[in-house]
């Protein structure tokens, strides 16, 4: 689904969030306008990427919140 968030460049983005399994991990692959692509996943309370992913760390903890927001509408709609 696509989402408008503000990130740490203070401009409002519109991404893709997909969420998807990797072994037994639920990952969550957050795409740009750009096409850049990164796969998020959240250890206890924090929110990691891959080592391969290019995002500040700021980045990632403002994505973080907007998926925990998605999760929390999730689970309240069941």
């Amino acid at each position: 689904m696509e989402y408008k968030i503000k990130l740490a460049d203070g401009k409002a983005h519109i991404i893709n969030i997909t969420s998807a399994y990797f072994k037994s991990w639920q990952v969550w692959h957050v795409k740009f306008t750009d096409g850049k692509v990164a796969m998020l996943f959240k250890m206890g309370s924090e929110w990691m990427q891959r080592n391969e992913d290019f995002l500040e760390a700021e980045v990632l903890e403002i994505l973080g919140r907007a998926i925990d927001k998605i999760i929390h509408k999730r689970n309240i709609a069941f």
